[in-house]
């Protein structure tokens, strides 16, 4: 398990980390996504991850982040990252006011010290920065993130049978949620 420094709120800093910016925590990322997902928490792949695989899925995302239509949030303190989430932008006319959390997680020798809700904080605020009010997520039935989600004011739209399955073929239950923001700023 990758090991990190004594956390406390003020020690852990948010910032959307642009293309331009992704080598310089690149390095975490892969090392966290790599064990979180070999950890038990899928998120879009199959355990054992290898780390080319995590290192590839990093940089599939740099043309969305250079296009604007996805923003990357990292969550570090003077130690390296504890966790990430990202917000992809909805594009096309008539949906321009939301967002989907994707890929949110939390190094495991992090968890429970509140990183998951600074982050979720924080994308809720550059989605409203982005003019973006209706968020949306999905997450597997049955996993600890359901009861977070539901704190933090998502409600559950429905559950979508046989959404994911694993490298066996056996298939999981998602339960789709969302939440309605404050009124959002002006677009940037």
């Amino acid at each position: 398990m990758i090991q990190t420094p004594p956390i406390t709120p003020t020690s852990t800093r948010i910032r959307i980390v642009p293309a331009s910016e992704l080598d310089s925590v690149l390095p975490d990322l892969v090392q966290i996504f790599r064990d979180v997902v070999n950890g038990g928490v899928p998120l879009g792949f199959f355990s054992p991850m290898t780390l080319q695989t995590a290192h590839d899925y990093w940089l599939s995302i740099i043309p969305e982040l250079n296009a604007g239509t996805r923003l990357l949030l990292v969550a570090n303190n003077d130690g390296g990252v504890l966790g990430s989430g990202q917000l992809a932008l909805a594009q096309r006319q008539n949906s321009r006011h939301r967002a989907e959390v994707q890929k949110l997680f939390v190094a495991r020798a992090a968890r429970g010290q509140g990183i998951g809700k600074l982050l979720m904080q924080a994308l809720h605020d550059a989605a409203l920065e982005n003019g973006r009010t209706l968020i949306q997520l999905n997450t597997r039935v049955g996993f600890e993130a359901v009861g977070f989600y539901k704190a933090l004011g998502y409600r559950e739209v429905g559950v979508i049978p046989g959404w994911t399955m694993d490298a066996e073929g056996r298939r999981f239950d998602h339960v789709e949620m969302y939440r309605e923001l404050a009124t959002a700023l002006p677009p940037a």
